[in-house]
């Protein structure tokens, strides 16, 4: 199934994000995790892909078995990090070979110690050249590419940015996923923005419910998502208390949930950190509006 049919077919989606784990005991649980989410009919789940290729195996085996026995379709995560344009290539055709239609084309963060991203002479310099090598790969292949509400750290400017973002869906992704963000006025005027640019594939929202406040800091430091004043105040007023943080984590992304499909969002996507609790309990809360709009 490609994830742009469903878009088209049955919006808004919704869909969780993975990453694998170090070891046997957290497959386990991983997959326990999978099971759990399951009563929700997600329309797929992404697996991430570590810096350099760290995890390289690890996602193959785990997006395959995915495909293969839990009935949910998977999205790849795929980086041009320290890979060669042959190495992409055999991961491209293995993905294909288990039968795998959705491939997330990202960048990537570089391997740790190193300051800044550097592509290899024989790699590929950013997503754009990515999606574009696959889309000629494989056309039938089904992309998708991450955007940033509130601009990439490292873009010289929103209209920079803007630019960038329109280069990658012009050389073949067919959605967007955004970067976690808790302010949807931020989404609202991206969305705008991307339309007025030329930008008209489906934007999907990232969603990272707060489950503690030392966490959620460091993650906005390192994308660049803000944290609306009122929604800090009430963590900080919590911060020490872990079932006091979580709670007002779901009730804001609840709420972020409900809004954004009122305002025909294409999908939610869940930035689950391989936790269920918190996920679960957003769905519960938003499962009768989803149904509404989409049958589900």
């Amino acid at each position: 199934m490609r994830i742009i049919d469903e878009i088209f077919e049955r919006s808004p989606t919704l869909s969780f994000e993975f990453f694998p784990p170090r070891d046997d005991i957290g497959f386990w649980d991983l997959y326990r995790t999978i099971e759990s989410l399951k009563p929700s009919s997600p329309s797929y789940v992404s697996v991430t892909y570590g810096a350099g290729g760290s995890t390289r195996k690890k996602t193959l085996e785990l997006v395959a078995r995915i495909k293969r026995d839990s009935g949910i379709e998977p999205l790849a995560h795929l980086t041009c990090v320290e890979h060669t344009r042959a190495e992409i290539g055999d991961i491209v055709d293995d993905l294909k070979n288990h039968r795998v239609e959705n491939i997330l084309c990202l960048r990537g963060d570089p391997p740790e110690g190193q300051g800044r991203f550097t592509a290899r002479p024989d790699g590929f310099a950013n997503a754009r050249e990515l999606a574009g090598f696959i889309r000629d790969r494989h056309p039938s292949l089904c992309l998708g590419a991450a955007c940033h509400p509130e601009t990439h750290p490292e873009a010289a400017s929103p209209e920079a940015d803007l630019d960038n973002l329109k280069r990658k869906v012009d050389a073949g992704v067919n959605f967007l996923i955004t970067q976690l963000f808790f302010g949807n006025d931020d989404f609202y005027r991206f969305r705008d923005r991307c339309a007025q640019a030329g930008v008209f594939v489906p934007i999907i929202a990232g969603i990272m419910p707060v489950l503690s406040a030392k966490q959620i800091k460091r993650f906005t430091n390192m994308c660049g998502a803000a944290i609306p004043p009122d929604l800090l105040t009430k963590i900080e007023a919590v911060e020490d208390d872990t079932d006091a943080v979580r709670h007002v984590g779901v009730l804001h992304a609840t709420e972020q949930c409900l809004d954004l499909i009122e305002n025909d969002v294409a999908g939610l996507h869940f930035y689950t950190l391989n936790r269920s609790t918190a996920t679960r309990a957003i769905f519960q809360q938003i499962k009768s509006r989803l149904a509404v709009k989409t049958g589900r």
